[in-house]
């Protein structure tokens, strides 16, 4: 069943894109009296300076803002964390006084509203209504016949046939992701045990499928009325128009290739070698409207595709110029490949935490 995830963002939400944040950082007053809440907030034996363990409740609400798992639940996302809590400290200082507070919160907040303004999420409250319009409207019984089409081989009982059904929804027909836990116990499962028959374990018809697929997802919108869901839908296309912005502007270009190279490990005559091309292009990669390697597995295919083209890990080593061209070389044929075949991804995460208070980083306190 093919769905349109863009209209999921149309048919309403409140849009995060970074402007709210962006907004509030440019704002000198507004930035200076959020950043003297703060640290007085956090500066519990009033010294002036925050230590280490001070600093950790601000750390845990940047990670919330993040929408990271909370601190020890992951070592993946502790990382993070410990990455968050070393720019403050620069991963030395055992007390940071404000203006190094208000300049490391600026930058990590910056890279938050750029990165909500490339990739902005649309915060959706699922409460059934959309559902049941789908169920009732007139693509639903073509689209629940190709469904049953493509899933009964593989799902050989009813309930696993309505199960796998439920799977191929998506926010575009109103229904959450029901691969999530909690929508699982929530909804999924207390529809499936209200609605189950005795037949309920046996292959089953087409017919008898759309009659009982109906009366469950009819359950599971009365249960998404009582129970609002509310889910994070964030999209992306990748068609190459960010690399050909880059590349036909000669001075941004310019600077984004020196900056991909500055840290870049040389040898005593001052050449790179081609091994280091993947780092370059990953530090290229928010200028050119590119993922990071490994974000996107598509991009990482024609990234592998390009890099083979050009024998990029041979370990050659370059000059600083033949490093920089070939550089963008890659990047000229990755909008190539982009232009001709675009990659569209798009996630939906239901939100478990009322939105105002996962995170108190950016609640405003008004000014006296």
């Amino acid at each position: 069943m093919e769905t349109n995830p863009k209209k999921a963002g149309a048919s309403g939400g409140e849009v995060l894109d970074g402007s709210d944040i962006m907004e509030l950082v440019e704002n000198k007053e507004v930035f200076g009296h959020f950043v003297d809440h703060k640290f007085q907030e956090l500066d519990r034996d009033r010294d002036g300076q925050l230590s280490v363990n001070e600093l950790k409740p601000a750390v845990a609400d940047i990670g919330a803002a993040l929408g990271l798992p909370v601190q020890g639940s992951s070592p993946d996302s502790d990382h993070i964390y410990s990455e968050v809590l070393n720019e403050f400290t620069h991963g030395k200082q055992e007390k940071v006084n404000k203006v190094e507070f208000k300049e490391v919160l600026s930058d990590i907040l910056l890279g938050m509203a750029a990165g909500l303004k490339r990739d902005p999420i649309v915060i959706l409250r699922i409460d059934g209504e959309d559902l049941l319009e789908y169920i009732n409207g007139p693509t639903f019984e073509a689209e629940m016949v190709a469904a049953h089409s493509l899933i009964e081989s593989a799902a050989g009982t009813l309930q696993d046939c309505i199960i796998k059904a439920f799977e191929l929804l998506t926010v575009e027909q109103g229904m959450p992701p029901s691969s999530d836990p909690w929508v699982v116990s929530n909804i999924v499962e207390p529809a499936l045990q209200s609605c189950a028959g005795p037949d309920w374990n046996k292959p089953v018809s087409q017919e008898t499928f759309l009659v009982e697929f109906k009366k469950v997802a009819e359950y599971v919108a009365q249960l998404l009325r009582e129970q609002h869901v509310i889910v994070a839908h964030s999209e992306n296309t990748f068609d190459g128009s960010g690399i050909k912005r880059l590349l036909s502007n000669k001075f941004e270009l310019d600077k984004t290739l020196n900056a991909a190279i500055e840290t870049a490990p040389k040898d005593r005559t001052g050449k790179i070698s081609k091994e280091y091309l993947r780092v370059a292009l990953d530090v290229v990669a928010p200028s050119a409207g590119l993922p990071p390697l490994g974000a996107v597995e598509q991009m990482d295919k024609i990234v592998l595709d390009v890099f083979n083209l050009t024998n990029a890990d041979d370990a050659k080593l370059l000059k600083e110029d033949e490093f920089k061209k070939i550089l963008t070389e890659i990047l000229g044929t990755i909008m190539l490949q982009l232009e001709g075949s675009p990659i569209s991804v798009y996630s939906n995460s239901v939100v478990h935490e009322p939105l105002a208070s996962s995170s108190t980083l950016l609640q405003v306190q008004p000014s006296s």
